[in-house]
């Protein structure tokens, strides 16, 4: 009983944070899935279809990073003014994310051909190259559901609904992974498009997701609780307060994932064979990766909601239940990445391909992957709490200097000093230890306590002992329940 009331019961605790978290953990891990089956359906063609799969959807991804950075923090903003028993204004915060959304996606179009030079600016073999160019141009097309997707989820985690973005997000997948399955290898009289239908599929599955969020958003309980079908109108001042606390989010992730795009065109320089090497470790670490970024939001949510109700304590025993469930994650991951790399690379070892070369390369690496998965759980359970505090602009500098160093230094041993793959690889592994370091020591300098991106009404919670709304239940006839 002792042991359940320390760690377990009570605001902050695993219960609780487990309660928002877990959901969305699945939904990221059915993102995982989506990605995954992708990448393993194209490498049934040959390994240079998923290697370009890799490239195209990660150059995409990129340039939507920034808007995404922005958009999500809607998260924040809405968990702290619901904590903060500012309710009428969730809806206010969203309706500026709406307009972002409108203003976004021409800019995103107008991308398109920068991405595509991307792809001759690093040398790629010339099939790769145009294979990854097809992909990446069908999915910006389809960017503007996931811009909408973004949004809307951080909305319903910012209000604690995450169960919505769950089944939105499951909802995506079960349309996806068939779609992908018709549209690449030409089922039921259909055309083999190949990589094309890949894309294609990803983009319905996009838009089936997209569209279940905005009825979640319409739905009669959210309407009448949240007022959500007012016409967007611009607040400059709750706008302004987006850009100011979503902008450095925005800007570290885009930085960051143009550190990681830079890395990862400069692997693949190394030719078709590490290539593919690389895509295949890199798709177990999604594994790992993303699912985790679900517990980084409900940190962020939790977190920023009892910010908003004045009581930093409880949001630093968030952050620790946080770490808990990252030990227990990461390592039975890092055994299974250990003890069993073959296993695991075998999986993708289904088409034509030249594997006799590609396993060996693969299975170093992918134990190498052991070494940093706990201490990439510490960098998102701690940048969700600091972020959800308004520690905003510190997170986004030690971010974006440690992923640039990254990839500085696989392009100095990879261009400048031609060394091999694997030593290059274990370089960045012992580089990305730090990452969980520097955010963990951010959290226990404590400056992120006297932070807030609102202020309650009246008294602070944490003088009245009131505590932050954490389990109102679902109005009556909402979407989830």
């Amino acid at each position: 009983m002792a042991i359940r009331e320390k760690f377990f019961a009570g605001d902050g605790g695993i219960n609780i944070l487990a309660a928002v978290a877990f959901p969305v953990i699945v939904s990221e891990a059915s993102e995982t899935v989506m990605m995954f089956v992708d990448r393993l359906f194209l490498s049934s063609l040959t390994p240079t279809h998923m290697a370009a799969a890799m490239s195209g959807g990660l150059t995409c991804f990129m340039f939507m990073t920034l808007f995404f950075g922005i958009l999500s923090y809607v998260n924040a903003m809405v968990a702290q003014h619901l904590g903060a028993g500012k309710k009428s204004e969730c809806a206010t915060v969203m309706s500026q994310a709406i307009i972002l959304v409108v203003c976004f996606y021409p800019v995103l179009l107008c991308c398109r051909p920068l991405g595509i030079r991307i792809f001759d600016l690093f040398g790629h073999a010339p099939e790769q190259r145009q294979l990854a160019a097809d992909y990446f141009g069908i999915l910006i097309f389809g960017g503007v559901f996931a811009l909408i997707k973004v949004c809307l989820a951080s909305f319903f985690s910012g209000i604690g609904r995450t169960r919505v973005v769950m089944l939105a997000n499951v909802a995506a997948m079960v349309v996806n992974i068939p779609a992908n399955y018709i549209l690449i290898f030409g089922k039921f009289g259909l055309p083999a498009l190949g990589i094309r239908g890949a894309a294609l599929g990803t983009v319905l599955g996009g838009a089936v997701g997209a569209g279940l969020l905005i009825a979640a958003y319409a739905a009669p309980g959210i309407r009448r609780e949240f007022n959500t079908l007012s016409f967007p109108r611009l607040n400059p001042p709750m706008m302004r307060k987006l850009l100011f606390y979503g902008g450095p989010g925005g800007i570290e992730f885009l930085l960051n994932m143009m550190a990681f795009n830079c890395l990862i065109q400069v692997l693949h320089s190394y030719g078709k064979d590490v290539a593919a090497a690389v895509t295949i470790v890199f798709s177990w670490d999604m594994v790992s990766f993303i699912p985790l970024i679900g517990l980084n939001v409900g940190v962020m949510s939790l977190g920023g909601r009892y910010m908003g109700a004045r009581q930093p304590d409880k949001a630093a025993r968030t952050a620790y239940s946080g770490l808990a469930f990252v030990a227990v994650y990461a390592g039975v991951l890092s055994m299974l990445f250990f003890f069993f790399p073959h296993a695991l690379i075998r999986v993708f070892t289904r088409g034509e391909g030249n594997f006799d070369v590609i396993v060996p390369l693969a299975v170093p690496m992918l134990r190498l992957v052991a070494m940093y998965v706990f201490s990439d759980g510490v960098y998102l359970v701690f940048s969700g709490l600091l972020k959800g505090a308004g520690d905003t602009r510190w997170s986004m500098a030690a971010s974006v200097l440690i992923h640039w160093l990254l990839a500085g230094t696989a392009m100095a041993l990879t261009l400048k000093f031609k060394l091999p793959i694997l030593t290059t690889w274990l370089v960045i592994v012992l580089e990305i230890l730090f990452l969980g370091i520097v955010f963990y020591l951010r959290f226990l300098g404590g400056k992120w306590r006297g932070m807030a991106i609102i202020t309650p009404p009246g008294k602070p919670a944490a003088e009245t002992g009131a505590p932050p709304n954490l389990h109102t239940p679902p109005a009556e006839g909402s979407w989830d329940g």
